[in-house]
């Protein structure tokens, strides 16, 4: 089984950019699906974007697309989520997880492999 860490979240202005990684250890990290999820204080975790083994395909939360990029560097073991335009609204722990497939992460919303400890993003109006 993977382990995942999460990393570069922080404060930022509303209209301003971070950039998460998510560092994977253990088992070949080409193997798998990994995605991101967030959770925000008193709400219900929520899907935000996956992407296959390879990169080659993603899928996104409506509420982010056009704005984050998910990617990934399989000779580094890291995903990442470049996130732009950043909205008070997407303040939350943001989550990176792993998957079998980024279709079923993109319908079903939610990861059944391995799970970071989060990074917090907050965005200020």
């Amino acid at each position: 089984q993977e382990q995942l860490v999460e990393s570069g979240g922080g404060l930022v202005q509303a209209g301003g950019s971070l950039r998460l990684s998510c560092a994977a250890s253990g088992r070949t990290f080409s193997s798998y699906a990994m995605g991101w999820f967030r959770q925000a204080p008193g709400k219900e975790r929520e899907f935000v974007a996956a992407i296959n083994w390879s990169g080659s395909s993603t899928a996104y939360a409506d509420s982010v697309k056009g704005r984050f990029t998910i990617s990934r560097d399989n000779a580094k073991n890291t995903m990442y989520l470049q996130m732009n335009s950043l909205k008070p609204e997407d303040t939350a722990v943001y989550y990176c997880a792993s998957d079998p497939s980024a279709q079923r992460m993109g319908v079903q919303h939610r990861a059944s492999g391995s799970w970071g400890q989060g990074t917090q993003v907050t965005v200020s109006s």
